[in-house]
């Protein structure tokens, strides 16, 4: 019997199954399409001003551009700091695509040392993208020349003009200017913990010292920017947006720089070497500060010796700032503001007045001075005036004419440090004075509490007395001291000392306005003429200490000197300074003004080491003085020469 085939493929299935396989991967496909349509449509529609941005950035790059820096001109409009054209080797590192090669070429073509190098890639590690990195500054024309005809071989180095800094007067004015160097990393620290970096993205230098600080933000100005098109390789096709930079404001300051000259060369001596006849600078310690006393704007201020600001500006060696900084003369440090100094017996006539409004004495209060001071009923130790026989009968206006020390231990006593220190703190004294530079010190006028802090004992009775000469605890700046005698020539009208004088803004003038101190009140009339007419009989007094550098002037004065000791001396020990040291001599103080009835300047002084104050300061006094009342000299003024036998018998 015949068997029946059995069936080996089954068609209707296997066509069942692929209908059913093409059709899951078409609805596959489909949703794989639909998905991509979707995104697509995402990026390109509902995404598309994000991406185009991102695509702009890539392609488009913001440049920032550094606004040119205020000038500052003195205040008859000479200009004091200028901005010139220097010439830079920079590179761009987008640009360069062997380093390595690059710096071994530019040794060979342009003589950059490892030192540069160095500098280079501490600098590019702050610099943004795309803005090139000076590695050699203040190329002169030969080295510009060099690098024209090699440029071909050194592609991405390129050389830049930029504005620089620059000081035309030198070490006349680097304490009041200060002077303007290369931004560090604590620099831009600051700045962004301001919210000012994005102003500095393109500035190199700024502000550190002096006016050129103080009126940083001033004199900076507010950076433009350019929008540039680049290409895959960095390179720039071409700008599509530019926004100018807002220049910084030029500035006058209240500073007369032939006055300040005048002043410097009072402090600097000129001799002649006999075996090689070459002329020998030798600049003096010490400072000078000239203030109008109408509203104590700074006319000179002098700290000598100084240096060369420039240096700062180019960038100084570390072997140029390890000299300046191991100098033991100190021209870093502004001694103006930051040099700290007793007093001495330039505040006797401001003690006076706290003395008289006190109470304490009357202008009849007359006593004997033997020479010597001994605190009431005990056996402590005397205290010794200058004058070793003493001066006899004495009253307040004596006292101040020939510096009777006796007569102030007695009133230093009587007001006793509290009130004492509290009278001071109005004239100014421990407290900073307000000029418009950052760097000025305090300094100290002490008081119980000051010295429990400071040395963990108690105030005694014998701490006061020598507070009452201006010596002991009590220090001061010679801007403190100016600022003291411009209050009491204003009779008690406070005013902030300031060098800003106006502020130029296209071309317009706008005078700067400072608000003044609170003005010392509850004070006669009558006291503050006591104490002007004491310091008038010190420069004309027939015992006056310094009626001899005064003697014969045309015009009338007022003025008060003092002798700072360096050192305490031991008991019955006397004071020889032709047998010490020069750095142990004492400090000469000279504080005047003039004319007397309508006073129009101001001068303080502390010399280092100089000795008496009436013999050293006076004449110096005495030359600013005809200098500025009298009809200027038309020749250089001659150098003062201090005096070779030095005395501390007057001060």
């Amino acid at each position: 019997m015949r068997q029946k085939r059995t069936q080996i493929r089954d068609h209707r299935a296997e066509s069942a199954l692929f209908f059913r396989r093409a059709l899951v991967s078409f609805i596959g496909i489909a949703i794989l399409v639909g998905l991509l349509l979707f995104n697509l449509f995402h990026i390109q529609v509902e995404q598309h001003q994000d991406y185009q941005t991102r695509s702009n950035d890539n392609r488009i790059k913001i440049v920032p551009v550094s606004p040119n820096r205020g000038l500052i001109y003195d205040r008859n409009g000479v200009i004091l700091a200028e901005n010139r054209p220097i010439y830079s080797l920079e590179i761009t590192l987008e640009k360069v695509s062997e380093l390595d090669q690059t710096f071994a070429d530019l040794k060979q073509i342009m003589g950059i040392t490892d030192e540069d190098i160095a500098n280079f890639q501490k600098e590019r590690r702050r610099t943004r993208r795309f803005k090139s990195v000076p590695i050699l500054d203040h190329l002169n024309e030969k080295q510009v020349a060099l690098f024209s005809v090699n440029q071909h071989r050194l592609p991405g180095v390129e050389v830049k003009a930029h504005l620089k800094r620059y000081y035309p007067y030198g070490d006349s004015l680097t304490h009041v200017l200060g002077y303007v160097a290369k931004i560090n990393d604590r620099d831009l620290k600051k700045l962004d913990k301001e919210g000012k970096l994005s102003n500095y993205k393109a500035t190199r230098d700024m502000g550190k010292l002096g006016v050129e600080r103080y009126y940083e933000e001033l004199l900076h100005g507010t950076s433009g920017y350019q929008e540039v098109e680049v290409n895959s390789r960095g390179r720039v096709i071409r700008t599509l947006k530019y926004i100018p930079p807002i220049p910084g404001k030029d500035i006058k300051i209240n500073i007369d720089i032939k006055l300040q000259q005048y002043v410097q060369n009072l402090l600097t001596e000129y001799t002649i070497d006999p075996k090689t006849g070459q002329e020998i600078i030798k600049y003096k310690r010490g400072s000078i500060v000239v203030l109008d006393p109408k509203d104590d704007a700074i006319l000179a201020m002098v700290s000598s010796p100084s240096y060369d600001p420039n240096l700062f500006v180019r960038g100084i060696s570390s072997k140029k700032y390890t000299a300046l900084l191991n100098n033991p003369d100190r021209p870093l440090v502004n001694r103006v503001t930051l040099g700290i100094y007793p007093p001495a017996s330039t505040v006797k006539p401001l003690i006076a007045v706290a003395a008289l409004t006190e109470g304490v004495i009357t202008p009849s209060t007359t006593r004997n001075d033997p020479g010597w001071w001994q605190i009431p009923n005990s056996t402590s130790r005397k205290f010794r005036d200058w004058l070793r026989w003493g001066h006899g009968r004495v009253n307040i206006y004596k006292a101040i004419e020939e510096s009777v020390d006796t007569y102030f231990y007695q009133v230093a006593y009587d007001l006793g440090i509290d009130r004492l220190s509290t009278w001071m703190n109005k004239f100014g004294y421990g407290e900073y004075t307000g000029i418009d530079i950052h760097e000025e010190s305090k300094a100290n006028m002490p008081t119980r509490e000051w010295k429990q802090a400071r040395h963990k004992r108690p105030w005694y009775q014998g701490d006061t007395i020598p507070v009452g000469i201006g010596q002991g605890y009590w220090t001061a700046t010679p801007l403190q001291i100016a600022k003291a005698t411009s209050v009491l020539v204003n009779s008690g009208v406070v005013h902030r000392p300031h060098l800003l004088k106006n502020i130029i803004d296209n071309k317009v003038e706008s005078p700067a306005k400072f608000e003044n101190f609170p003005s010392i009140t509850g004070v006669s009339p009558q006291t503050w003429e006591i104490a002007r007419e004491g310091m008038h009989r010190v420069l004309y007094g027939h015992r006056g200490t310094a009626r001899k550098a005064f003697y014969n002037t045309p015009y009338q004065a007022g003025g008060k000197s003092g002798s700072a000791q360096v050192f305490g001396l031991a008991k019955n020990q006397k004071y020889n300074a032709e047998e010490l040291e020069e750095h142990l001599r004492d400090h000469a103080l000279f504080t005047a003004f003039a004319p007397f009835e309508k006073p129009q300047v101001v001068v303080s002084m502390v010399l280092e080491n100089a000795g008496g104050g009436s013999s050293n300061g006076g004449p110096i006094a005495r030359k600013i003085f005809d200098h500025m009342l009298i009809d200027p000299p038309t020749e250089t003024p001659a150098p003062l020469v201090a005096p070779t036998k030095v005395t501390a018998e007057v001060r």
